[in-house]
């Protein structure tokens, strides 16, 4: 299993049009319905501040890039962030029924 979480801040005056995207994008995943795939998008607090969850199966490639909408919004990600994204890979000691 891999899991990365990616931190992205975006411009404030873009944070309407990042959540319009995000919710086309994720009605095309929900749509494709690829397998092996988990992942959510999520705003924080300070309202400009998305934090990306990823969570891929053992020896699964990732299939998102296979979604157009997937690769609308990446390509959509380049005017809207205010600095580069901060990906992490994860290490889960524990989890209740989310990964």
């Amino acid at each position: 299993m891999s899991l990365m979480m990616l931190r992205a801040k975006v411009k404030a005056e873009t944070v309407a049009d990042v959540e319009a995207a995000v919710r086309t994008m994720f009605s095309a995943i929900e749509q494709a319905k690829p397998r092996g795939v988990r992942y959510a998008s999520c705003r924080l607090s300070d309202g400009v501040t998305f934090v990306i969850l990823l969570k891929l199966e053992e020896g699964i490639e990732n299939p998102l890039p296979t979604v157009p909408a997937f690769r609308e919004f990446q390509e959509g990600l380049k005017n809207w962030i205010a600095e580069p994204p901060i990906p992490e890979q994860l290490t889960v000691i524990g989890s209740y029924s989310l990964f």
